[in-house]
């Protein structure tokens, strides 16, 4: 009999043995002084909940709500196992065990989670060329380094306030032995153009145990060559003859630029004025963002200024760029200005005027839909049995005629010309008498070139006439 205990215990190991622990959360992150509820869980009861967090083991019994790990659960007879921490603290930083044996036997489960106690990283780093400027098209790369964090920190870029996502490099984490804090570093690769001039390249550090990010930057200086802000001449418009007239123009530029305008024989650097101070280039004035406004000063218009040409040549220590300027006493045009909805709606319009309009030609040239034939066919069949040679010839090419001679209506034709035959064939008299008032015509649609081979087909039309009673009373005397 005592085989049977002993195969019971057997069973009952074996099935305890076989069972694992459901955990939650696996993984956790957590503040110094934040709390954290962990909850083990078998699918039957337990006799116990014991917790180890950090080093310190703790027995939980459900009644005792009073220290600083307590239990937290439906019950020991529901198997559940949990720890309510109510302040963590630094050195629980790893893992927290839970320890559930069941209500008999000595056979216990354990499960395991990973607790994170954040830590703070060091200020980040921004190591990148060490020269103050840059030249457009030049490749600039740089690297941000966030030290000793737990966990590791998260880094964003920036140019100002947009975020930087092209050519950024995948972060690498590392840490030293023994030491459970990690460095996180990344890397970026941009070509710079003449709108990063001035902006600010931001390496931002955002971690769990930071109350606000923390940021490392530089800013960016990108030299460029003028550049222009319009293309093609430049008409000035509103000046009025006798009074003082401005011509404007503004370009980019960095470093700053130089000014040369060209009046008829007259060449004026800026700042300067002409003898008779008539004339007078002013200074270049930043406006801002490296845009600059270039501007002429006429003291008087008068009507040769309108009808010539004014020249403008911008220069810095990487290139120039030139500009052609003309006056004009009208007011300036009022520019269209269309919605993209405008622009769509425009578009759908002129497909679907297209569209029309080949369906129109295709129905047209096929004999299709509301240009079909309305003769039916049995009259198509009398109008045959009039002449044997027409009938042959007319059930033979009818479709292939047809379609040649509305193709011809749709295209631009010369002048028809009909020409008249005989009917060469003899008729039985009973025929003849049928057919009499009536003459077989071939009709030439288009005039044929020398080049160009005609037809493939004979068209033939009925000319039916009456014979006036005065005119048969004539030819029978």
């Amino acid at each position: 009999m005592a085989v049977f205990p002993a195969l019971f215990g057997l069973i009952l190991v074996s099935i305890v043995t076989g069972q694992t622990v459901e955990i939650t959360p696996k993984q956790a992150v957590r503040r110094v002084g934040d709390d954290l509820t962990v909850l083990c869980k078998v699918p039957y009861p337990i006799d116990s909940c014991r917790m180890t967090v950090g080093s310190t083991p703790y027995r939980l019994i459900p009644s005792n709500q009073d220290e600083d790990v307590v239990y937290s659960g439906q019950g020991l007879q529901f198997g559940e196992c949990g720890a309510h921490i109510k302040h963590i603290k630094e050195e629980w930083n790893g893992n927290i065990s839970c320890m559930l044996p069941p209500q008999s036997g000595s056979i216990e489960v354990t499960g395991t989670m990973r607790l994170v106690v954040a830590k703070p990283p060091a200020n980040p780093q921004l190591i990148s060329p060490p020269q103050s400027n840059f030249k457009e098209g030049d490749i600039f790369m740089a690297q941000c380094v966030v030290p000793n964090g737990r966990p590791a920190a998260r880094i964003t870029w920036f140019l100002d306030d947009d975020q930087f996502l092209t050519g950024v490099h995948q972060p690498i984490i590392s840490s030293e032995p023994g030491i459970d804090l990690e460095t996180i570093s990344q890397n970026i690769t941009k070509e710079l153009s003449a709108d990063d001039n001035g902006k600010r390249l931001v390496c931002r550090a955002e971690h769990e145990a930071l109350d606000s990010p923390k940021d490392a930057a530089r800013q960016l200086v990108v030299y460029y060559p003028p550049k222009r802000t319009e293309s093609g001449p430049i008409t000035i418009f509103g000046l009025k003859i006798g009074s003082e007239g401005r011509l404007n123009v503004t370009v980019r530029s960095n470093p700053p630029p130089e000014a040369q305008w060209t009046v008829g024989d007259l060449v004026i650097t800026a700042p300067q004025k002409n003898e008779e101070s008539t004339i007078t280039a002013l200074e270049p004035l930043h406006l801002g963002g490296g845009y600059y406004n270039i501007t002429l000063v006429l003291t008087a218009v008068a009507k040769e200024d309108v009808d010539r040409t004014y020249y403008l040549r911008v220069t810095n220590d990487l290139g120039r760029e030139e500009f052609s300027l003309r006056l004009s006493t009208m007011d300036e045009p009022a520019g269209v200005e269309l919605s993209p909805g405008a622009i769509a709606g425009i578009i759908v319009g002129v497909l679907l005027v297209i569209i029309v309009v080949s369906l129109t030609v295709y129905a047209k040239a096929t004999d299709k839909w509301c240009f079909e034939d309305a003769e039916s066919p049995d009259n198509a069949k009398s109008s045959g049995e009039s002449s044997d040679t027409e009938s042959a010839v007319g059930r033979q090419r009818s479709r292939l005629s047809a379609l040649s001679a509305r193709v011809r209506a749709v295209l631009p034709r010369g002048r028809d010309r009909v020409q008249a035959t005989a009917n060469a064939e003899a008729e039985p008299e009973n025929v003849a008498e049928e057919k009499k008032g009536v003459v077989y015509a071939e009709l030439a649609l288009a005039e044929q070139s020398a080049d160009k081979p005609p037809p493939p087909s004979t068209e033939y039309a009925e000319i039916v006439y009456t014979d006036q009673p005065g005119q048969i009373k004539e030819d029978k005397e």
